[in-house]
């Protein structure tokens, strides 16, 4: 059986980055930014007031100086003019300064009567000016290594950026197979269970900013499997779940073999999910992942996401964390143990504590789950306030 970590090796090597396509900035959200953004101006475009006040000359700015009040400048509308010494402009935040060597004095820092000012006993030596490109200057470049947020768009719009070239969507096709599974609200037989393989994997796509198509449930027949795999073609991604172990009804290697698959690896040494396979048919990678609902969430979790990554054009990330354990817990086996755990607030780190039951059908535990424990291979007996490996769950 493979190691976890060769096989995450393995299948990052099954897929590239995806083409660019250009698009608006209103529908830019959650996307990957291929190349850079230019600022098309200045901002602030012009030095300007960051306060309700009075702009005045610093040679002007002295304890108790009194001024006359020339005139007014507001956001959108500067004072056409330059002021003479003992002068002060009227100004309101957002408005241009009338000169480049001044101060704004803050209105309930000043006495006021009639169109003269007067100015305090102290003076404060803050400009309450927000100087020309203090945020960014025409020409400076923008491009994130991860999904663009609401904040980005936000800066790209400033920017006077109107679209961006991003990388096109990984587009998904997802395959439940087997005879015993239906859809949520079929009424299933007597032998039967409801699927939900595929809308944990559908949205884990999804989430990771895939496009997700969820295909009819293949069953366990061959014509049925090549009927849904040909459903699947344009997709970058095939994943399915069950049928990739070694059951006389266990056909989807079989069958995808039939159609090109190349396969990379088949079993890893991981709990829960050791029947796990992976390779390229086609123009698609694909990750076929086991039947079990929660083995299937683990093994997407650890190998499907970091290739929607790569897709994506994004680097790898580093979500394995450290926390100290809550309770005792008993050695591992020849496999890696991804324990569902929960997590609780803890200085310096949080403090982790694994569910009793690990049955791998238990998915009311798993959606209760923080995070999962880390076990390695060979991991002997550990006591509480031992320091572990984590993999947050979000």
């Amino acid at each position: 059986m493979l190691p976890v970590e060769e096989a995450l090796e393995k299948v990052l090597t099954l897929v590239e980055p995806l083409g660019t396509e250009r698009v608006s900035l209103r529908h830019a959200l959650g996307r990957v930014m291929a190349e850079p953004a230019t600022a098309q101006l200045t901002q602030p475009p012009f030095s300007g007031s960051a306060m309700d006040g009075y702009w005045l000359d610093k040679a002007d700015h002295l304890p108790g100086a009194t001024l006359t009040v020339e005139g007014e400048a507001a956001a959108g509308r500067g004072y056409e003019g330059q002021p003479k010494p003992g002068q002060a402009v009227r100004i309101f935040t957002g408005a241009p300064v009338p000169g480049p060597n001044g101060v704004v004095v803050l209105q309930e820092n000043v006495t006021r009567e009639g169109d003269t000012i007067t100015l305090p006993q102290e003076i404060d030596s803050n400009t309450n000016i927000r100087p020309k490109g203090q945020d960014f200057a025409q020409g400076e470049s923008f491009c994130p290594d991860r999904p663009l947020t609401a904040r980005d768009l936000g800066l790209l719009a400033a920017m006077n950026v109107p679209a961006v070239t991003v990388r096109r969507r990984p587009i998904v096709a997802i395959i439940a197979t087997g005879d015993e599974l239906v859809m949520p609200g079929e009424e299933p037989g007597p032998d039967q269970i409801i699927c939900s393989n595929s809308f944990i994997v559908a949205a884990l796509a999804e989430r990771m900013g895939a496009e997700a198509r969820m295909l009819p449930i293949a069953r366990d027949d061959r014509d049925s499997l090549r009927t849904v795999f040909d459903l699947a073609k344009g997709a970058d991604m095939v994943v399915t779940s069950g049928g990739a172990s070694v059951g006389a009804h266990d056909l989807v290697g079989d069958v995808a073999e039939e159609l090109g698959l190349e396969r990379s690896f088949w079993k890893i040494a991981m709990r829960p999910g050791k029947p796990l396979m992976a390779g390229r048919m086609g123009e698609a990678a694909m990750l076929g992942l086991p039947g079990n609902p929660v083995s299937a969430t683990v093994c997407a979790e650890l190998f499907l996401r970091p290739m929607l990554r790569k897709l994506s054009g994004l680097p790898p990330e580093t979500r394995v964390k450290q926390a100290i354990l809550a309770t005792d817990t008993g050695p591992t086996g020849p496999r890696t143990h991804y324990m569902r755990a929960t997590l609780v607030p803890g200085d310096p780190l949080p403090r982790v504590t694994p569910f009793d039951n690990q049955d791998s059908a238990m998915l009311s535990l798993l959606s209760q789950a923080d995070c999962l424990l880390i076990r390695p291979i060979g991991d002997g007996p550990r006591k509480a306030g031992e320091t572990v490996e984590i993999l947050p769950l979000d």
